[in-house]
């Protein structure tokens, strides 16, 4: 293994596990902050994060005309929306839920990398641990499903549209964002959602309802440090790096990582159906990663037998 490789491993599995905690941590937020004021200090401190490394590194930002319309699109179609969807919804839906119905982004990633770039092949491997990854997080989660509309049905709605969304900006990004440094592309759009997300919070949301509590302001901190600052960078540094559809199938991971911690801090208990759908989740990442790669060799071995 080079080191490389073994930075890419670690680095994908590091964001498997703190946006795996990001789904509590934002309900936790919700209990001290209204939903678009909590999205917005979020977003506001880890944009205030991003500026200080990138005054300390020296890394500029880049103002040509392709990067400010990445910016804006990502403001908007990346931060402000779809978390506002995700914050709003999860006052109704529950956090492990409202993971798995996230669980649509890497179809919709597939889907628009067919119709945005041609050369990001999507292939058998990965078509099959899309679906065995999706097959598995709906069997972890299904007694959590109800479609009962005055409790979950418009938050479920909310969650998948953000999903959708977060798709396109991903693959928009990978077709376009090449030239933008991991840094600076999430700063302006961290600081359009976090001015745009307190402004709404200020204005257009019941302030009464805030209530400053220490795990709600840790929360927030937490978010916007790690949930955002760690995540957003090395999620578009890895974008660089591997396949598009392999990176989405993250959102098949966190769920998981969501129930170990329950199970580890909450004594949740890991049921058999949990373990099944958790198998399901782990062969569709195997055939996702190795499908393509083990047919490549088997057609090599083939070839040098008909020499």
């Amino acid at each position: 293994m080079t080191k490389e490789t073994f930075k890419i491993i670690f680095t994908y599995s590091l964001l498997c596990f703190i946006w795996g905690s990001t789904w509590l941590a934002i309900r936790i937020s919700l209990e001290s902050f209204t939903p678009f004021l909590s999205g917005g200090l979020r977003f506001l401190v880890a944009s205030i994060a991003i500026f200080i490394i990138m005054r300390l590194r020296g890394i500029t930002l880049q103002t040509d005309r392709l990067s400010v319309k990445l910016y804006l699109q990502m403001g908007f179609l990346s931060f402000v929306i779809p978390f506002g969807l995700v914050y709003w919804a999860e006052q109704f839906v529950p956090s492990g839920l409202a993971s798995v119905l996230f669980g649509v982004y890497p179809f919709f990633v597939a889907i628009f990398s067919f119709l945005m770039i041609p050369n990001e092949k999507i292939g058998i491997g990965k078509t099959i641990g899309m679906i065995s990854g999706f097959v598995g997080i709906v069997t972890i989660f299904s007694d959590s499903f109800s479609f009962t509309v005055s409790d979950y049905l418009l938050g479920m709605i909310a969650i998948m549209l953000s999903g959708v969304m977060q798709a396109y900006i991903a693959v928009t990004l990978k077709k376009y964002g090449k030239h933008l440094n991991p840094l600076s592309m999430n700063f302006i759009p961290m600081l359009i959602g976090g001015i745009s997300g307190t402004l709404i919070g200020l204005f257009a949301e019941d302030l009464s309802r805030v209530s400053l509590h220490q795990e709600g302001i840790f929360a927030v901190v937490y978010l916007a440090l790690f949930g955002s600052v760690v995540t957003f960078t090395t999620f578009y540094w890895l974008m660089k790096k591997i396949n598009v559809v392999i990176l989405s199938l993250i959102a098949f991971i966190t769920p998981i990582v969501a129930l170990i911690l329950g199970w580890i801090f909450y004594n949740e208990i890991l049921t058999t159906q949990h373990l099944i759908g958790s198998a399901l989740v782990l062969i569709g990442l195997l055939s996702a990663n190795t499908y393509d790669i083990v047919s490549q060799r088997i057609k090599e071995i083939k070839i040098q037998k008909m020499l």
